[in-house]
C-alpha cells in the first residue's frame, strides 16, 4: 500500500506542458532571435519537435507562441524592426571595414607554388584576429581549401542579410626549412 501511494505522488508531481501544435502537426513557437533559414525575431514558426525541444528552447532562441507572446511582439513589432534596422546597419559598416582589409598567410609551398598543407577558414580567422577583425568559423565561405599560392577572393557572411569579400594572399613562407 505505501509504495502504491508514493508512486501516485511521484506521477502527479511529474507533468509534462505540451508544446501547442500548428496547423500541419508541427510546434508553433515564437522567435526571440533571429534563426538563419527559418525566420526573423518575433515570427511565429512551426517547427518539428526535436527542434523545438532540443535547439531552440534550451538555445534560448525561441518561446512559445501563447496568445499573450504574440500580442506583446505586435505591440513591440516596429521598436524591433528598428532595432534590428540598427544592427543591420551596423553589420553593413563592418562588412565594410572587413572587405578593405587585405590579409597575408605565409605557407610551405614548391617551387611550382603547391601548398604542402592547405590554407582554410581557420588560418584566415586568425589572420584576421591579429588585425583585431573577429570572426566565427561558419562566417567564411569557402568553396574548398587554398591549394596554390596567389590571391583569392573569400567570401564572408555576418548576417543573413550581409555578406562580403575579403582579399587573401597565400605567399611562401619566408625563411622555411632549407
Amino acid at each position: 500500500m505505501k509504495t502504491k501511494s508514493i508512486r501516485q505522488k511521484r506521477q502527479s508531481t511529474h507533468r509534462v506542458t505540451r508544446l501547442p501544435k500548428g496547423p500541419s502537426g508541427g510546434i508553433e513557437l515564437l522567435l526571440i532571435h533571429n534563426v538563419e533559414d527559418l525566420g526573423r525575431q518575433g515570427d511565429v514558426v512551426e517547427v518539428r519537435p526535436g527542434y523545438a525541444n532540443n535547439f531552440l528552447l534550451p538555445q534560448g532562441l525561441a518561446t512559445v507562441a501563447s496568445d499573450h507572446h504574440k500580442r506583446m511582439v505586435e505591440k513591440h513589432r516596429e521598436k524591433l524592426h528598428a532595432i534590428e534596422k540598427a544592427q543591420q546597419a551596423d553589420l553593413r559598416k563592418h562588412a565594410v571595414e572587413i572587405a578593405k582589409q587585405s590579409i597575408t598567410i605565409e605557407a610551405n609551398a614548391t617551387d611550382d607554388g603547391h601548398l604542402y598543407g592547405s590554407v582554410g577558414a581557420v588560418e584566415i580567422i586568425a589572420s584576421l584576429k591579429k588585425n583585431d577583425i573577429h570572426l566565427q568559423l561558419d562566417q567564411i565561405r569557402l568553396e574548398g581549401v587554398l591549394k596554390e599560392l596567389g590571391l583569392y577572393t573569400v567570401k564572408f557572411r555576418l548576417s543573413s542579410e550581409v555578406e562580403g569579400e575579403l582579399k587573401v594572399w597565400v605567399v611562401p613562407q619566408i625563411g622555411g626549412d632549407e
